[in-house]
């Protein structure tokens, strides 16, 4: 794990945060929390305790040490239960359903710990796909009130790279938005950069990517670059951003200064704004790969809340890194940082 990633690690431990775990059923969860717990958040397991530790034996001293909430008998569910019904009734909710969503997907029962501030936020989604992460996040937690749009990112921190914050990259909307237009483009251009001030404390440059830089190719898919371009500098004015720009001219000086060069922000992008998720996903995954990058997501970013999803590839100590984000994001939703 990179030296960046054990920093986050340490600012999240000097404010532990609470974050929730649901997905009891893996084990590369479970090592997670044990490692994670006190070191860098408070950990609470979804799940029954009893059969947890019977089905992983070799980790029951660690496991006893945490706290294990089971919706099944926990005294808390009756009243989550009716607080489900109704915020959902509206959309058709029976308090019968709201009890078999909080016992059977464990992410509902997360999702309203956080909703009613009994957890500062929650990692999911090992074993799960995003849509069952983030479905319940969004009914529940929903979107801030001072954000137009939930996006996602990834972190990517790629070895002995000289490009972005050494290394240190923002990708986003690589997880969830499909095809933002040109005002979405906008909103996550600029919490884009909050997130990634967040994360470094660095200061965000922000390139949005195109098939085209400084209109070398005429379509409207450019067309839409530039109008979020437009957007975000009229509404967010000491926003460092430029674009339409061609990935190499957002990121390598000597590219910047032929394809760009009146560009004060060409060729020293450290957050990379994709077009569309199909480029974001594409993007990051070829990094991770090819590049052997390090890569923290998709991380959730515009919520009332910590709420991050995880690749279902992912490693321990990838959980254990999203955990350390999770926690700083909820310092700042708490104002600690």
């Amino acid at each position: 794990m990179s030296d960046f990633v054990e920093k986050i690690k340490e600012r999240a431990k000097k404010n532990l945060m609470t974050i929730v775990l649901p997905e009891t059923m893996d084990r590369r969860v479970l090592e997670a929390g044990i490692n994670s717990n006190k070191n860098i958040a408070k950990i609470i397991f979804i799940g029954n305790k009893e059969k947890v530790i019977d089905d992983n034996i070799d980790l029951k001293d660690k496991l006893e040490e945490i706290e294990f909430i089971d919706p099944l008998t926990c005294d808390l569910t009756d009243k989550l239960k009716n607080n489900l019904y109704e915020l959902r009734k509206e959309k058709g909710m029976t308090q019968e359903e709201a009890y078999r969503l909080l016992t059977e997907d464990y992410m509902y029962f997360a999702c309203m710990l956080v909703k009613e501030k009994m957890a500062d936020g929650i990692v999911s989604g090992a074993c799960h796909s995003s849509s069952n992460t983030l479905r319940p996040a969004l009914q529940i937690i929903k979107t801030a009130k001072d954000s137009k749009i939930v996006s996602a990112f990834f972190l990517m921190v790629v070895p002995n790279c000289e490009y972005g914050d050494n290394g240190v990259f923002v990708f986003a909307d690589s997880g969830l938005v499909q095809n933002p237009t040109s005002e979405e483009l906008s909103e996550i251009a600029y919490s884009s950069s909050c997130s990634f001030k967040l994360l470094t404390e660095k200061e965000p440059i922000v390139g949005m990517l195109s098939h085209s830089t400084k209109g070398s190719a005429k379509h409207e898919l450019v067309d839409k670059v530039v109008m979020a371009t437009n957007l975000a500098k009229e509404k967010f004015k000491d926003l460092k951003i430029d674009g339409e720009l061609q990935l190499d001219a957002a990121i390598v000086p000597e590219i910047a200064k032929s394809k760009a060069p009146d560009s004060d922000i060409a060729g020293k992008c450290n957050v990379l704004i994709f077009p569309n998720l199909d480029a974001g996903n594409i993007g990051y995954k070829l990094v991770q790969r090819l590049a052997k990058a390090e890569s923290y997501g998709p991380i959730t970013q515009g919520m009332n809340g910590a709420v991050n999803d995880l690749s279902r590839g992912c490693s321990i100590e990838d959980i254990e890194g999203v955990v350390a984000i999770t926690s700083l994001q909820a310092q700042k939703l708490k104002n600690l940082i």
